[in-house]
């Protein structure tokens, strides 16, 4: 298989077989072997109906259903395990994405050698306050923390080389950071192509401005997640020693001064010295024992699906 196509959707029964008619154009003048995965992200109108029906029509397409909306991260992760060709694109349904963008996006997996090649809507179609300026500060902030030069982390097209799909995992929302998911795993190659964006055909987005909020906690934890993922007692444990130190130094002062300076001044536990050494000493030893117990969840945890198929095509 050369080719494998995902299609994350979720209510989208108005556009998916003008979509599919498109993707069928491009590509039928391509001569490769294809495959074009829709993954119906538990959708409650005809969505899956049609997907089955052009399943039957068409050899080259599967459908993957989902028992619930679990969100566009766990409907890629689905379609990253089932699919099959060497190079990988990804698109939204809504035909804000162009199927004339695919051979380009193929071409510069195969013949260039890239791991990753992501969409930059130069262009956008969206709501300038609630959409355009949002994701550019978005944007700006994903740039500093992964050091990846992209202008738009969350473009729905992209291309990937099959190693990239098959090595990054995708959590609830981390979407967003495919490109930083794939530097953080070691795959360096990463490229940005401008792509022409269409304004909105038919229905409504289905992401509010809570997203930006959201996504950049998910940045904070991913940028946490890098750094200490792998040893949580490198943060905590830094950060509990120091407050352990602060509250011996504290305790130390105290007790030298009780028993040799001042022995009939004030008592110890009228003195706020006292307060501050017995706080830092609790609180550096909580941070102590979360970093134990992160160590011990990563060492024994298991890594399983968050998303439920309930039926293919």
């Amino acid at each position: 298989m050369n080719l494998s196509i995902i299609i994350p959707l979720y209510n989208e029964e108005k556009s998916l077989i003008e979509l599919n008619s498109s993707i069928l154009n491009v590509i039928n003048g391509m001569n490769i072997n294809y495959e074009v995965v829709y993954v119906d992200d538990g959708s409650d109108d005809s969505s899956w109906k049609q997907i089955k029906e052009l399943s039957m029509k068409y050899n080259f397409v599967k459908g993957l259903r989902l028992s619930r909306n679990f969100g566009k991260s766990q409907a890629l992760s689905a379609g990253f395990k089932v699919c099959e060709g060497k190079v990988v694109i990804t698109m939204d349904a809504d035909l804000q994405d162009d199927p004339n963008e695919i051979p380009e996006f193929y071409q510069m997996i195969l013949s260039e050698s890239n791991d990753l090649v992501s969409g930059w809507k130069k262009v956008r179609y969206d709501s300038l306050i609630f959409k355009n300026l949002p994701s550019k500060l978005f944007n700006w902030a994903a740039r500093k923390t992964s050091g990846l030069k992209l202008n738009d982390f969350n473009c729905g097209i992209k291309s990937y080389s099959k190693d990239v799909i098959k090595e990054i995992r995708l959590t609830d929302g981390m979407h967003r950071y495919i490109p930083v998911l794939a530097k953080n795993a070691g795959f360096l190659k990463i490229k940005q192509k401008i792509v022409k964006h269409h304004p909105r055909k038919y229905g409504k987005t289905k992401y509010g401005a809570d997203r930006f909020v959201k996504g950049f906690l998910d940045l904070l934890t991913l940028w946490f997640t890098h750094k200490f993922g792998k040893r949580p007692m490198h943060f905590f444990g830094i950060i509990g020693s120091l407050m352990l130190l602060i509250g011996f130094f504290f305790s130390a002062y105290l007790g030298i001064d009780k028993l040799f300076i001042n022995s009939s001044g004030r008592l110890i536990t009228e003195r706020p010295e006292f307060y501050v050494s017995l706080t830092t000493m609790i609180i550096g030893s909580q941070f102590f024992l979360a970093g134990f117990l992160g160590e011990l969840v990563l060492r024994n945890k298991k890594i399983k699906s968050q998303y439920k198929i309930i039926e293919k095509t």
